[in-house]
């Protein structure tokens, strides 16, 4: 079943349609991975419709590949994504490599990003455009990244619905 999936678009929030047609997965397989695993948990707005968002998309995409390609069981599969998600979230928090090779300090680019364009740098005194990537602006940009992510799992499972 090597099939090659579509590039995941930019974009924040994906249907239940459209996370089938990215992941090769049918919708009522989707619903029953939500049942099966507790770390995929999409946002569900006005009639119980599902959003998932990227990172959700990628977990299910990481799924798909445990239980087709690698012939895991749902079991499995769960105990293996409990320890692949359990090994990433410490390598966060030492401000090492996260999800898929990405580095942990370029995953929260969007994120500063954003906030970086929400603030005009160029009339600050304190603008970072000239300063040596060891600089203490870069630093300390780091180090909100690392602690920004601390909080994402701190707050994680306060997230997770109660059954």
């Amino acid at each position: 079943m090597e099939k090659t999936l579509p590039s995941i678009p930019a974009k924040r929030y994906f249907t239940i349609g459209e996370v089938s047609d990215l992941c090769g997965v049918k919708p009522h397989v989707l619903r029953y991975w939500e049942q099966e695993f507790s770390q995929l948990r999409p946002m569900k707005r006005r009639g119980n419709r599902r959003y998932y968002q990227h990172h959700e998309v990628l977990m299910i995409r990481r799924i798909r590949d445990l239980l087709y390609d690698q012939g895991f069981t749902i079991s499995g599969a769960r105990n293996k994504l409990q320890e692949i998600v359990q090994t990433e979230r410490d390598k966060r928090r030492n401000g090492e490599i996260m999800l898929d090779g990405v580095d942990a300090l370029e995953a929260g680019d969007s994120v500063l990003n954003d906030f970086e364009d929400s603030v005009d740098f160029e009339d600050s005194e304190h603008a970072d455009a000239d300063l040596p990537d060891g600089s203490i602006s870069q630093q300390r940009l780091q180090l909100v990244r690392r602690e920004l992510f601390e909080i994402r799992d701190l707050l994680s499972p306060l997230t997770q619905p109660i059954y």
